[in-house]
């Protein structure tokens, strides 16, 4: 079959154009019930277009973790606009072939609109506060006012357009890309694309040939001049081609009441921002943070797939990043989670918790004996490499040995901002154990009577023997057991062998310039993907500022995630304007390895896009603001002379502790901290002099140490407790604020 350009809304149940009394055209737009300070921080950080997009880089992005879009112009297209659509779910089946390929996130296609003049100009606005899409587009025959959004709760892409008299022809259209994986990295002969799809009015059926498919299906409805569109994408491998579930899906959204479902998707949004508060002077910081908690929560969920490289947005031409990478990329993306309370994001735990049984299958069949797991990168949202597997040190070295490790310390992460013993105990501890148990087979004892790891490769710079890589990960994660074994009262036999580890575990190998990437491997060049720091950052094992210092003296072949790493090691180090620096040389834009942030705050990589990166920058926006390490919480631990003020509302730490706390005239006014499971708080709250310590009714509170000269207090909290430190005789006001600006800003997007 040939497949025509673009397949027009036309007649037909799904595609009908409708125009009835019960199918509203338009929804109503966003009035705050009850303005405050969320709702201006919101306002403040919306992104705005004042031309025309011409691609992801650029462009508006919507998504609710599975169903995504983004809206631009194709050039040479002067009265098109695409709305490229895209679903987490869709993904090859074959798991002959390597995950990148066999298991290969899908291209879909996306919408057209079609006007009678050349677009001349667009006055876009992103409102973050409810994920949406507002604004017009201006062309030679009249305009468009439209409202575009991805409603939370269910995979619908809804479209409200009023044009003008002369735009009464603007049209709807789709057009389906090819489902085949855009790899071409070891992409093996004998692959072929999927068949052609099926293309019917309203919809584009597309088959798999491992069996099922997925469907695009789209309507429209028109009340007068007001025309409102809904679209959807259903996959339903491996029983069906998704049809009927897709058509359904855009028969209810039009036939109900759309605005009480956009209603319900704005509410959704108002509680997720309430959830915390962050306002620092920097107003581009402050807007770009809040971007990337939009982002986050478009991307991921955690019913929803981990994030690959592109987040649930699929490029048009599409590169070889096609799923899921462990070496770093989801590592580093999902920490922020953490800090910002938002761990009904957090998809990493969720998809260890349903899929850990396949990690087994990321070794090679020799090792499988039902107590040891690794897991490869690329692989697929359930955990599945195809025909691939981790490498055996001192045989076949690769940069697979660490992933699942590392993957467990985002999930360490995830237990200890919430405390959740069910986690630690169905999660952590068991996939933890078969990780470290296959580390701990390849450890041999040398002349020297410590234990050795043979040959595996540092992630992206070199192979080596006694990696430190692998051994700060192998410490990190018997040091963990032992920890967790202690809280569950396991008495697990393993213990022993955990002990035996740490105590003869060779020390990481150093020079002159600190510790190097492995036996007799320094680092010699640029590194951007600082593997052989992992102890400092994010481990925090230990600081040392030589081994620091000698990789930041070469940053030609750092990317963004790079810069954010030094960010935030910075941090650890209480070096505020060296952190800034970093963190604003990567979020202003700037280019290092042909990499750079874009308009929009997503990230390339020469043209590949990547979205870790940001994400990983918000992390260290917050680690300026507060930390929790060493079972201490710290507040305002690294924050810049050149922001005199700052605000913050339930950060969540380590401890499960929620942090409010505000700066003003460069000094910590007060602290607010809630204890959600009544752990043990150490806090470092930066007060300077004698200060007072308060329960939530006013009353003195307990509290061990000096307290004066920013040190460090001890509080025995309960659960459910809050206390306020603030400075001796004042009666600190302990709301949040949207603190003043100090320079000025443009908004993001293509202002």
């Amino acid at each position: 079959m040939t497949l025509t350009r673009r397949t027009f809304v036309a007649g037909g149940a799904a595609g009908a154009a409708l125009v009835t009394a019960s199918s509203p055209a338009a929804w109503a737009r966003a009035v705050p019930a009850g303005k405050d300070v969320h709702d201006d921080l919101l306002a403040d950080a919306a992104m705005v277009w004042k031309r025309l997009p011409s691609g992801w880089q650029n462009a508006p992005f919507l998504g609710n973790g599975r169903l995504a879009a983004h809206v631009y112009n194709k050039g040479g297209e002067g009265n098109v606009l695409r709305i490229m659509l895209n679903h987490s779910l869709v993904q090859d089946q074959r798991g002959q072939w390597e995950a990148a390929i066999g298991y290969s996130r899908l291209p879909i296609g996306y919408l057209t609109l079609t006007f009678a003049g050349t677009v001349t100009a667009v006055d876009w606005r992103l409102d973050l506060a409810t994920a949406e899409l507002t604004g017009t587009v201006t062309t030679t025959a009249g305009a468009v006012r439209l409202s575009a959004l991805i409603l939370n709760d269910r995979d619908v892409l809804l479209v409200s357009l009023e044009p003008t008299a002369g735009e009464e022809a603007v049209a709807w259209g789709f057009t389906p890309l090819p489902s085949a994986t855009t790899r071409t990295i070891r992409r093996p002969p004998d692959y072929t694309a999927n068949p052609d799809p099926a293309i019917a009015p309203g919809y584009v059926e597309q088959t798999l040939h491992a069996g099922g498919g997925y469907t695009t299906a789209w309507r429209e409805v028109r009340s007068g001049t007001r025309r409102m569109l809904a679209a959807t994408i259903a996959y339903g491998y491996p029983d069906s081609t998704g049809l009927a579930a897709a058509v359904g899906t855009v028969n209810r959204a039009l036939d109900g009441r759309p605005d009480r479902l956009v209603a319900a998707h704005r509410r959704w949004w108002q509680r997720f921002y309430r959830r915390s508060l962050v306002s620092v002077p920097d107003r581009r910081l402050q807007r770009f943070y809040w971007i990337q908690l939009y982002k986050m929560a478009s991307a991921t969920r955690a019913d929803a797939p981990v994030v690959t490289e592109w987040g649930p947005w699929f490029p048009e031409v599409g590169n070889s990043w096609t799923n899921i990478w462990w070496n770093l990329n989801v590592q580093v993306a999902y920490p922020m989670i953490n800090g910002s309370n938002h761990q009904e994001l957090d998809a990493v735990t969720a998809t260890f918790r349903k899929y850990h049984h396949n990690l087994e299958t990321n070794i090679r069949p020799e090792y499988r004996d039902g107590k040891t797991y690794a897991l490869c990168h690329p692989g697929d949202r359930m955990l599945r490499p195809g025909p691939r597997y981790v490498g055996v040190p001192g045989v076949s070295p690769n940069d697979h040995t660490g992933n699942l490790t590392w993957g467990m310390h985002n999930v360490w992460l995830a237990y200890r901002h919430s405390m959740d013993d069910g986690v630690l105990r169905e999660v952590l501890y068991p996939i933890l154990t078969k990780a470290i148990n296959y580390y701990a087979r390849f450890l041999t004892a040398g002349a020297d009577g410590k234990l050795h790891l043979p040959e595996t490769r540092s992630p992206e710079y070199a192979n080596a023997s006694d990696a430190t890589y692998d051994l700060s990960l192998i410490r990190w994660g018997c040091r963990t057991l032992l920890e967790s074994a202690a809280r569950l009262r396991i008495d697990d036999p393993l213990a022993p062998r955990w002990k035996e580890i740490l105590e003869q575990l060779v020390p990481y190998h150093r020079n002159e310039q600190g510790v190097m990437i492995g036996a007799g491997v320094p680092l010699a060049e640029s590194h951007r993907h600082y593997s052989h720091l992992l102890w400092l950052y994010p481990l925090q094992e230990s600081l040392d500022r030589v081994s620091f210092e000698h990789w930041a003296s070469m940053r030609e072949k750092w990317h963004g995630y790079s810069f954010a790493a030094a960010a935030s090691m910075e941090t650890l180090f209480g070096n505020p304007e060296q952190a800034l620096a970093h963190l604003k040389f990567f979020v202003d834009g700037n280019v290092a390895d042909n990499c750079a942030m874009t308009p929009n705050t997503m990230y390339r990589e020469g043209s590949n896009k990547a979205i870790e990166s940001p994400l990983a920058a918000a992390q260290s926006l917050l680690d300026m603001l507060v930390q929790s390490h060493g079972g201490v919480v710290k507040v305002f631990p690294s924050v810049s002379a050149t922001w005199p003020e700052a605000s913050v509302e339930r950060l969540r730490t380590q401890g499960a502790f929620l942090v409010d706390a505000s700066r003003r005239e460069g000094r910590t006014e007060w602290v607010r901290v809630r204890s959600e499971k009544g752990e043990p708080l150490a806090l470092q709250h930066g007060i300077e002099g004698e200060i007072d310590v308060r329960d939530e009714r006013g009353r003195p509170a307990p509290y061990a140490g000096t307290g004066t000269d920013t040190g460090t207090i001890t509080l025995p909290l309960r659960r459910g407790e809050s206390v306020i430190v603030a400075r001796r005789g004042t009666r600190p006001d302990p709301r949040p604020r949207m603190v003043p600006e100090v320079g000025s800003a443009a908004p993001w997007g293509l202002p």
